[in-house]
């Protein structure tokens, strides 16, 4: 016996009953021809009470009752302007709703030139779970990349790419700059002393108070072992000098507590100043040759590059 074009419509109107994706038509003045109930669940409504419904007043009983869609918006009026915009503007359209119950659907609009329009909606909340946890790993293997794992601070290689970025817009702004360079003094006795877990915890703790003493677009990293950097843009010299100041008196004036033990810490600074065409490299050496002279100095003490070129 032939299958004939009535039978496969009966039976394609069984399997959209019993399928699992919601399916709509809407007519072309958008109210409600027919729907299964996989779609009046996205809604919590039954098949009875959204027939002949338009599709403004489906949205607004959505929005009245708390469930459906999630509408991002001031107001319901306010949503549909904005979902007409995009409504009916091309013969196929595929977009992603989430709910209020924290489902996710991809829904589709197919339009027959005749104005009818054929709705389907897919649930994606399984792909839509792993995309978010697929993103977050991506963020925390970024954040790892670019953070310095003890003391939760730029590491080496995101403090030079921000330095260097920082740099070129301060010189095309002709703006002038400075680069902080920071040791602290007889660190390695701390280890030799007390442990490495207790100068693991005056690096950190070096960390979070060289952080209060800086300005928020201030530019903080550690570049290795117990040296740390501080990059002040559209900073003059005193400036430089008097941020450098506070970083060495909260350091030197409050101990820091490492197991039972309470040390005193000091650092000793290098600074050096922009001036023309300056790059990282020549300005970290800069601050390195004035860090030298720092502790040659007695330590626990910035010097400034600048000056040591005019002695």
């Amino acid at each position: 016996m032939p299958f004939s074009q009535l039978m496969f419509q009966q039976k394609l109107l069984e399997f959209i009953e019993v399928c699992n994706d919601g399916y709509a038509i809407l007519s072309a003045d958008d109210k409600m021809l027919g729907c299964n109930q996989a779609f009046c669940d996205i809604f919590y409504q039954d098949q009875r009470t959204i027939q002949d419904i338009s599709f403004d007043d489906l949205m607004r009983l959505s929005y009245r009752e708390g469930k459906g869609v999630r509408f991002e918006a001031d107001s319901i009026e306010d949503w549909l302007a904005q979902a007409q915009q995009k409504r009916r503007q091309n013969p196929f359209r595929l977009f992603e709703v989430d709910l209020t119950d924290g489902r996710w659907f991809l829904m589709s609009e197919q339009i027959l030139p005749s104005g009818e329009m054929l709705i389907q909606a897919k649930e994606i909340t399984k792909q839509k779970v792993l995309e978010h946890q697929l993103y977050s790993k991506v963020e925390s293997l970024s954040e790892l990349a670019l953070t310095d794992e003890l003391t939760k601070v730029a590491n080496r290689r995101c403090f030079v790419d921000s330095v260097e970025a920082e740099l070129a817009r301060c010189q095309r702004s002709d703006k002038p700059a400075a680069l902080l360079l920071l040791d602290l003094d007889f660190f390695k006795s701390v280890n030799d002393t007390y442990g490495h877990q207790a100068g693991d915890e005056v690096l950190k703790a070096t960390a979070n108070r060289i952080k209060k003493a800086l300005r928020e677009y201030d530019i903080f990293g550690r570049i290795g072992g117990e040296e740390f950097a501080v990059f002040l843009s559209e900073t003059d010299p005193s400036t430089a000098l008097h941020v450098a100041e506070r970083v060495r008196v909260i350091l030197a004036d409050y101990p820091i507590k490492a197991g039972v033990a309470e040390l005193c810490v000091t650092t000793s600074i290098g600074i050096a100043l922009t001036h023309g065409e300056s790059n990282f490299e020549e300005l970290y050496l800069q601050a390195d040759s004035a860090l030298y002279m720092a502790k040659r100095n007695g330590r626990n003490r910035a010097e400034l590059f600048a000056l040591l070129a005019e002695e």
